[in-house]
């Protein structure tokens, strides 16, 4: 019989579970509330890609950190090997990253069993690895942004961070972001809920917002 791998939608609660990391135990999602977290998974440590990204990872969590978001990565090592693999990317130089000291829990699962709860185990990359997954949970446990990368492919931060910051921007200000949006760029304001309010909006724009046509209004941004 054909197992069934399941996952998380966007808008799920992000399945709970408790695991043993570099940073001591950890119940998730329960030990983060109030906290964005980037739950991540690699395929194995002591990987070249997987190394670049816990470097890069390991010199932006005060980054992360300044925006309430909390790192934690998963792989089915063991704690002794992860152990082993951080105290070796402390020795390494890379890209101008060097002295890394990866402080954000990194969770042991060698049964895969937190994997398999978040569909990071993908039989057609590996029945043995995770693929490079990240879920974006919000500071109730709302997974809110899913991505995959294949075996192959680092991730892009600047785009993970980019996320976290809209996600906060459209939660304070009830707006959406454009396609490559910036922190100080305009935003999209909610589409009109019938003709005569859109036609009203169109006809009465505002310094501070307007309108290309009846269904995409933005509104500036302060500079």
């Amino acid at each position: 019989m054909e197992q069934m791998y399941t996952m998380p939608l966007i808008g799920d609660p992000a399945p709970a579970f408790d695991a043993v990391t570099t940073q001591g135990p950890i119940h998730f999602p329960a030990d983060f509330e109030g906290k964005w977290v980037i739950l991540f998974s690699h395929p194995a440590d002591f990987t070249p890609v997987c190394t670049t990204e816990f470097m890069t990872f390991g010199s932006m969590i005060d980054e992360f950190r300044a925006l309430n978001t909390e790192l934690v990565g998963l792989s089915v090592d063991s704690l002794y090997a992860h152990i082993a693999w951080l105290r070796k990317i402390q020795e390494l130089e890379w890209n101008g990253k060097k002295n890394i000291n990866i402080t954000f829990p990194l969770i042991e699962d060698i049964r895969m069993e937190v994997a398999k709860k978040y569909g990071m185990i993908q039989p057609g990359q590996s029945n043995t690895q995770a693929v490079r997954a990240v879920f974006v949970i919000d500071p109730k446990g709302i997974v809110r942004t899913i991505l995959y990368y294949p075996l192959s492919t680092g991730r892009n931060f600047d785009e993970i961070k980019r996320i976290i910051l809209a996600l906060q921007k459209a939660d304070a200000d009830a707006c959406a972001t454009p396609a490559d949006w910036r922190p100080g760029d305009d935003v999209i304001v909610p589409t009109a809920g019938s003709c005569g309010v859109a036609k009203e909006r169109m006809e009465n724009q505002t310094e501070d917002q307007y309108c290309l046509d009846w269904f995409m209004c933005f509104r500036r941004e302060k500079k």
